[in-house]
């Protein structure tokens, strides 16, 4: 049986000082109920369901080589959702995209970490609806655990 919010891990195997593990868990944190409320319409939503979630930040050579066995294109990619709960997100995509829209590389990623679970709750993007959808909702949810308050962000 799972408990009413799965706990989520996030490992750091990139070691990118832009993405702070510690920082990305608290906001993780309080999005993670958010991201709850917020079902998509695709199936299956396995959000509520699973007891754990894993998040891998990794380079952009493993995400690439994941991109490739599981999904047939060997390029680099934001961020990769499985069903059983674990998300892969490219913290060096998330440093050069952050550097391309103006913000901070942490938030970037945070921002892939919530696109990976709102993906378990049965959000979609492989059509404009369900992608206009799902931006709308991931922004929402950035909005509201981006930034901290003052006195959380630091520690």
């Amino acid at each position: 049986m799972s408990s009413p919010n799965p706990e989520i891990e996030i490992h750091d195997h990139a070691e990118i000082p832009e993405v702070p593990v510690t920082s990305i868990q608290r906001r993780v944190q309080r999005a993670l109920p958010l991201c709850l409320a917020a079902a998509g319409d695709a199936e299956p939503t396995l959000l509520g369901e699973l007891d754990s979630i894993e998040v891998s930040l990794v380079d952009d050579a493993t995400i690439a080589g994941v991109h490739g066995e599981f999904m047939d294109d060997p390029t680099p990619t934001d961020v990769i959702t499985f069903h059983h709960g674990e998300i892969l997100v490219s913290a060096e995509t998330a440093v050069r995209c952050a550097i391309e829209h103006g913000h901070p590389p942490e938030r970037e990623a945070l921002l892939y970490v919530i696109h990976g679970l709102l993906h378990l709750n049965g959000h979609g993007d492989l059509t404009e609806p369900a992608r206009g959808t799902m931006h709308a909702a991931q922004e929402r949810i950035l909005a509201a655990v981006w930034p901290l308050p003052e006195t959380e962000n630091r520690g």
